[in-house]
């Protein structure tokens, strides 16, 4: 029998022909790039056959801000808000309250220290402030009452920026006040005041009132501003004018940076004038809008410095006991623990004192977290561990070694880096505490 060939003969006629192959149908037509393949499930792994329809494109992964978003987002809220107004304000409230401590701790010796009887006397003082430039009004007049007045208006100055009154103006008069002061003799000190003496200069740039303050609650400035305004101006400019001010209240200086300390006082003068002209007037327009944006970058360029000075005092006090041989052996603490000028409680640190672990671990730990603190602001849970440590650290000085003006003013420096978080957390419950006392204290007779 022979085989039948699958090929269809040309003579067949186009209706048989059809059957058997359907490129001889009329009615579909030629299609020569079609496969075999088509229709059988590809299985997983095995790559689509080369003609197959391509299936449906899945969504493009979303895309995140680019550069240039990224800059105008840190833009606009470096403009924008005022950064850290919760930091600010309880930096502002611990410096306030580390320089009245001092200053009432200090006040039955204020003549021996700063006054008519202190070693050193004014004419040693003036000699150092001729070779350094620093500024101070004690000189101006000299005795005793201009010093019992200067040392009272620190203390006023002081109670003024902790309850936020006047902020503006009180910032600067705790300023002055500051550097009179400390730069009158030199030589007192335990740290403390460095920390203090910069950080005064650095609280007169900042917005750190807009809180927690006495003028975060005033509604709308008033007229009694407008009055402290220009008696502060009319002080300012008796002291220019008067003849007794000698080089402190000059426009220009030998040294760098070559500016005095009048254009900074009547610049602020001036700028407070304009906010509360503008505040009046026009609180919607344009400028008082361009005011407001250079004081949140003033603001948070302050900000900014405050942390950097932090990082930096951590940073410099760790590398240089990293080169002590006493922080090498850890042995350091054992000296300071054994001087009687040290040790306010002698049963307390003869206690720490006498064991040798402790103070190998307080000595080595005490280098590993003031030299690792700044790499942890990169890790927000990291550096709040470390910054609760460098908080307990303090509180140890302050009780074992009786530096409590260094451990204050280094506490509240290190507030700047507090989470907002556990600032809020904590004036929700002061306020708590508060709400649920009062009705007990209305009901005293």
């Amino acid at each position: 029998m022979s085989e039948v060939s699958p090929e269809v003969s040309p003579e067949l006629s186009p209706d048989v022909a059809s059957e058997f192959s359907p490129e001889f149908s009329p009615e579909v037509s030629p299609q020569p790039e079609q496969r075999w393949s088509e229709g059988i499930p590809r299985q997983a792994g095995q790559p689509p056959a080369a003609g197959s329809a391509p299936g449906p494109r899945p969504d493009p992964a979303p895309r995140g801000p680019g550069p240039t978003d990224l800059a105008a987002r840190a833009m606009a809220a470096f403009t924008g808000r005022a950064l850290g107004r919760h930091q600010a304000a309880v930096v502002r409230i611990g410096f306030g309250l580390v320089w009245l401590a001092y200053l009432l701790r200090e006040w039955p010796n204020r003549r021996v220290l700063y006054g008519d009887r202190s070693p050193w006397s004014m004419d040693l003082a003036e000699r150092l402030l001729t070779d350094n430039g620093a500024f101070t009004v004690l000189p101006w007049f000299g005795g005793r009452p201009w010093s019992e007045l200067v040392y009272h208006l620190a203390v006023l100055a002081a109670v003024a920026v902790v309850l936020g009154w006047r902020t503006r103006a009180s910032a600067v008069l705790f300023l002055v006040t500051v550097l009179s002061l400390q730069n009158r003799n030199v030589f007192l000190g335990d740290g403390g005041d460095n920390v203090v003496h910069l950080m005064a200069v650095y609280l007169v740039f900042t917005r750190c009132a807009e809180v927690w303050s006495l003028d975060a609650r005033r509604a709308r400035p008033g007229r009694a501003g407008v009055v402290f305004w220009v008696l502060l101006g009319a002080v300012l400019a008796a002291c220019q004018v008067g003849g007794f001010s000698g080089e402190s209240l000059t426009w220009t200086v030998r040294t760098f940076p070559y500016v005095g300390w009048a254009p900074l006082f009547w610049g602020l003068w001036a700028v407070a004038g304009l906010w509360w002209t503008l505040g009046r007037l026009r609180p919607d327009g344009e400028p008082r809008a361009v005011l407001d944006a250079l004081a949140n970058m003033v603001h948070n360029c302050a900000m900014l410095v405050i942390a950097v000075e932090v990082v930096l005092i951590y940073a410099t006090a760790g590398w240089y006991k990293v080169q002590g041989s006493r922080w090498q052996d850890g042995t350091a603490l054992y000296y300071p623990l054994h001087l009687d000028y040290f040790t306010p409680w002698p049963w307390l640190s003869g206690l720490v004192g006498s064991a040798l672990l402790p103070v190998f671990l307080i000595s080595y730990g005490t280098v590993v977290v003031q030299v690792a603190f700044p790499f942890t602001l990169l890790n927000r849970r990291v550096k709040n561990v470390l910054l609760a440590v460098l908080l307990a650290e303090h509180l140890g000085i302050a009780l074992l070694l009786g530096l409590p003006v260094f451990s204050l003013a280094m506490i509240a420096a290190d507030a700047v880096f507090l989470p907002t978080g556990a600032l809020l957390w904590a004036a929700a419950r002061l306020r708590r505490i508060r709400r649920s006392r009062a009705p007990v204290a209305e009901g005293v007779p």
